[in-house]
Order: C-alpha cells, then structure tokens, then sequence
C-alpha cells in the first residue's frame, strides 16, 4: 500500500487541489482498512468520482482528464484488494501513475517523487514474488532496500547512455491530446477583473537569460497577444481582417541597440509565444505576425527554449492601411456614451494633434485615479463606470478604458497582454517573469512613429496605489521572507534540470561531438556511438556481476575462501561446485605430508556449516587460527 500511495503522489500533484483532496482521501480509507468493499460501494464510489473528474473538467476531453481518471481509478483500487494476485494488480496499475505524471509535467520534483515509489514498488514486488499461500507474510528488510537500489544503480549507465546517445526525431511520430484546462498562460480574450487568480501566482511564467545588454526595468515588456476587437466589456483577437490571423510582418532592419536574450517558456497550452518588444524576428518553428506578435505552429505543451532578439522602443511604420485602421477605431454601437463623448470632445479641441489627446488621458489618470485590486463589479457600460464613477482599478481596467478612450478620439489603439519587469535570481544571472507579472498596456498609432507603447496603469500617482499584488502576498504569505532565498534557491535547481534533462533535444544532441570535430551528428553517427556506449556499459555491469564471489562478512567463511585463493595459486584451485570433504581429500591425496592437517580443516569447516548444531566458540576461533596459518609445504605432485 505505501509503494500504490507513493506511485498516486506525483500524479495527484497534476490535477486540481480539490480534487486532488477528495481522491487522497478515498485513497486513504482503502490503504487504511484491510477488508474488501462491497462490489455495491466500489461501483458506485468509482462512478461518483468519474462523474466528480468530469465535472471538474466542465465535460471536456483532454490530456488532464486522462490523467485524473487514472488518478480516480487508483484511488478507489485499494478497495477490492484481497490477496496477492490483487496486491500484483493494485502494484501493476500503480506504475502506470508517474508515467502519466511525466505528460504533464517533467520537473524534478516529479522524478523524484517516482523514483522514490518505482523503489518501493520492486521492493514489494519482490516480497510478494516470495509469499507461498499459508505461509507467514513476507517482512520488510532494509537487505530488500540495498538490492533494490543496487539493482536501479546497475541499470542507470545502460539508462543514461540511451538518454545522451540514442538517435532522437526532431519530430514525434504522434501527437499527444491537448488539456481541457489550461495551464496558466494568457486567454486570447481579457475582461476586467478575471486575472485575480493569476495576479495571486508566483509560479515561474518564464526564464530568461540575456547574453550580452540587459534591458533597463522600464524595457521589460513581454508581448504575448495583442487583441483587437471590444464588444464593449471584453477584447479578444479573433475576427478582423479578412482570412483571420494578420499576414506575416516584413523582417526590420537590424539597429545597433539590439537586445539579445534566451527564453525558456513554461507549458501554456497557448500558441502565442513571449517576445521582448519589439521582436526582430520569430524562433523557429513560430511566426512573426505584423502586430509584432508571435505564433507558434502549434499550442506550447511543454517546456519550450528558444532566443529572441528584438529593440525597444517603436517603429516607424510607413502608413496605416485603410482596413487596420477601421478595425483599430471600432467601437460597438449604443455602449459607453460618456466615453465616446469625450473621446470626440477631447478631438475637437487638440487641434489635430493626436499626442496632446493620449497625453491629456495620461494626466487625467495620475490627477484622479488609483490603483487597486479590489475594484466594484461593473455593469453594461464598464468603461463609463470606471470612467467616471469608480476610477478605481487594475491594469485591465486601464487598458481597456484608454483604448476605448482613444478610439472614440478617432485615434487607432489596441490592447497587448503580456508580463511586465520580472525578478532577476539572486543566486544566478537570469531574470523570471511570475504569473503575477501579468499585465497589459495599450499601443496608439501615432503619425510619423507607428506603433507606439502606452502604459496608463503606469501613470497613476504613487500615492494613490491603495494595494499591490505584493501587499497582497505578504497578508497571504504561508511562508515568511525569510525562506526568500530558499526559494530562489529552489528555482535555480529548476532552471538548471530544465537546461540540461528538459532542453535536451535533437537539435542538441546533434551537436554532442562538436568537441571531436562533428559539427553536426547524423543519425547513423549518434546510432554507432550509442551501441559503442551500451556495449561498453553492458560489458562493465557483466563484469560487476559476475567479478566473483565477495568477501563474507562471516570470518570462518572469510578465512576458508582465503585458504582456498593460496592453494589455488599453488595449482590446487578449487571448483565451484566441489564440496569442502571432496575438496579435503583431493588435497590430502596432491599433499600427502599434510594430509591429516588438510582433512582436519576441511572436516571441521564442514561440521560448523553443515551440521545441525556446528563448533562452539572456541572450536571456531580456533579453525580460524587454523586456515589463516596453513601454509603449502610444497609443491603438489
């Protein structure tokens, strides 16, 4: 039962707490209580958590539905197990737990947590490979343990050469089923107020490295989705332009302020990839869109490194065609009065100047508006609410009033999501960007300069932000600041398995034998150094299990396997399956002024090993005496 719980564990950390609660708990009573359910209970418990994991799931089908199920499933097992063919049942089932964890995340917690249950999991194996019907139940050994590991640490070099050398796709040959949940990253949609959750979240959104110029705090604006259509309360990029998606922008010039950086995205289950603003190009394997965004062939199911390389600050676009403008000032009919009023009201009196209306709207927001997250709920008309009455918010609120602000004004605006800042590790040189750092701003066209970054949220007053996210965390905070550093610490173990386990891939492995002048592996090299490297390993753990009988720890048989190793170097070796009197009087027989010595040691070795009651203590040491001071007078005949 401990080896089924500890093969659950990892996989019960991969779905929803609360239903990571209730099937800890269900698992509990069956490795708890020794008795079988009834057939009755067992249907309709396993029936209930179905329904339960479904429900969850909002009757979704997706990778994390799999894996709860079979989470379900070994919880309720331990209920009908009896005997030991249901033992070797729950055990065999059980394994297939940390393989299912691995698809949805491959950390080290992870391999931890499975590497401690397949330990217990061939321990039990092997107490029940021993049990005989009536017979007294097998004890656990720490004898048990130590084969156990040495049995896994025998298999590792065999298991390490496959994982470096054996030839990897640069593509699978399937597809894995996407989540029905994601996992965290940014929607293609944002509405005030749904980013509580999130703002509530230090989980790592992403790491960066930057190789050469590090970008100012104020630089760090990670683009992930820009979207361009308001039905009056959300804003989402879908629709617009005819054939969907925006065409491919042209590549930029590349300027001398370029900023270099290396980016490992954590799985989103989103396609949209992080980009410093403003992108140059797109990874491979991506896109770059003409509103700077990035897409990715298909949606970042695991952890995903590329480098990027952008330049801050806008770009002067040539001009603005006539269909991205009309979509970049549309507003829907009938909503937010007093916004579209004073966007035209604000038009009318700029003279044609668009910079004096977004400079208007930014001091109008550091005089009279605050920053909070615990903002009143808004009704039809949101962006007059927030406007004109509350003027209280975050930076969806923000975003999203400027934008209608600014359309209304006849200026073309859009919205872009991302993260901003981020926290550089203390104990290493790279940057992590939270969950918490999500945000978004607004991008105005402005003649002469083209896309140009405006942050409102950044121009409230400072006196006027009644609450942070940081406030926040530290009233909420389970562990104080002090474990900071454990913290930090933790995470850099994690960036340092992601580089090297996690960001292992064909593309890299390829690149293994640059050291012995191989600029790039092909599959038959990496074929021939892997069979070099497991015929290598096999022959070695071959040695280590057949290198002869080892030392015992009992001294009698210590110093009989001593006797024999000098009389086998004097030609009278002794054959493996040749009893101790066979062996003594062949020794007799080729010693003949011996012989009586010779018959004597081997009979009283016999006698202790073999007899019912053997020497006594003093006959003992003395045979010990006896075979460490035998010497061969001569040379056989």
């Amino acid at each position: 039962m401990a080896a089924a719980a500890a093969c659950l564990l990892p996989l019960l950390l991969q779905v929803p707490p609360a239903l990571a609660l209730a099937l800890g708990l269900i698992a509990a009573v069956g490795y708890g209580f020794d008795k079988r359910w009834p057939g009755v209970l067992r249907l309709a418990l396993l029936l209930g958590v179905a329904g339960y994991v479904v429900l969850t799931f909002g009757f979704n089908i997706g990778r994390d539905v799999g894996t709860a199920l079979l989470a379900a499933l070994l919880a309720v097992k331990p209920g009908e197990t009896h005997g030991r063919r249901d033992a070797q049942s729950l055990l065999g089932f059980s394994l297939f737990a940390p393989f299912a964890a691995f698809l949805q995340d491959q950390g080290p917690l992870v391999m931890a947590l499975s590497l401690l249950a397949l330990g217990l999991l061939l321990v039990a194996l092997s107490m029940l490979a021993e049990y005989r019907p009536g017979a007294p139940a097998p004890r656990f050994e720490t004898s048990r343990a130590r084969s156990t590991g040495l049995a896994v640490l025998v298999a590792l070099p065999l298991a390490l050469a496959g994982f470096w050398l054996f030839p990897r796709l640069a593509t699978p040959l399937w597809g894995m089923p996407e989540n029905a949940l994601g996992r965290g990253g940014l929607d293609e949609r944002m509405t005030p107020d749904q980013w509580i959750e999130m703002f509530a979240s230090d989980v790592p959104a992403a790491r960066v490295r930057f190789p050469g110029t590090t970008p100012t705090r104020q630089e760090l604006y990670w683009r992930a989705q820009v979207l361009w259509d308001f039905d009056g309360r959300s804003w989402t990029r879908e629709s617009g332009l005819a054939g969907g998606e925006p065409a491919p922008a042209a590549p930029l010039p590349t300027p001398s302020s370029v900023i270099d950086y290396e980016l490992s995205l954590e799985p989103t289950d989103q396609r949209y990839l992080l980009v410093l603003d403003r992108p140059l190009e797109a990874p491979e394997g991506a896109r770059l869109l003409a509103d700077d965004s990035v897409e990715a062939n298909a949606p970042v199911s695991r952890l995903l490194k590329y480098t990027g390389r952008s330049v801050p600050g806008p770009r002067a676009d040539l001009a603005l065609d006539p269909a991205t403008r009309q979509r970049a000032t549309a507003l829907p009919l009938g909503l937010n009065p007093q916004t579209v009023a004073l966007g035209r009201q604000w038009s009318a009196e700029s003279g044609g100047s668009d910079v004096a209306v977004v400079r208007r709207a930014l001091e109008w927001i550091g005089a009279e508006f605050s920053y909070s997250l615990t903002v009143p709920p808004t009704g039809l008309h949101g962006v007059d609410e927030f406007l004109f009455d509350t003027r209280v918010g975050f930076c969806q609120h923000y975003s999203s009033a400027f934008a209608t602000l600014m359309r209304a004004a006849g200026i073309p605006s859009r919205v872009v999501i991302g993260y901003a800042g981020g926290y550089r590790n203390p104990y290493a040189d790279y940057w992590v960007v939270r969950r918490m750092d999500a945000h978004a701003w607004n991008e105005v066209w402005l003649e002469g300069r083209g896309w140009t970054r405006v942050d409102p949220t950044a121009a409230v007053a400072p006196v006027r932000i009644l609450d942070t996210i940081e406030d926040r965390q530290r009233a909420e905070a389970l562990l104080p600041e002090a474990f900071t550093p454990v913290r930090d610490l933790a995470d850099w173990a994690r960036r340092s398995w992601n580089e090297l386990v996690l960001s292992f891939d064909a593309d890299r492995q390829a690149r293994l034998f640059r050291p012995l002048g191989i600029d790039q592996a092909s599959a038959g090299q990496l074929g021939l150094a892997f069979a070099i490297g497991a015929g290598a390993v096999m022959l070695l753990t071959l040695w280590y299990l057949m290198r002869g009988q080892p030392a015992s720890r009992d001294p009698l048989v210590a110093a009989w396997l001593e006797f024999a190793k000098r009389l086998r170097r004097a030609g009278l070796g002794k054959a493996p399956s040749e009893p101790p009197l066979a062996y003594g009087r062949r020794l007799s027989e080729a010693l003949p002024g011996q012989s009586e010595t010779l018959v004597s040691l081997s009979r009283r070795y016999a006698a202790d090993r073999y007899a019912p009651d053997g020497l006594d203590g003093e006959a003992r040491r003395q045979l010990i005496a006896d075979l460490k001071a035998f010497r061969p007078a001569r040379k056989p005949r």
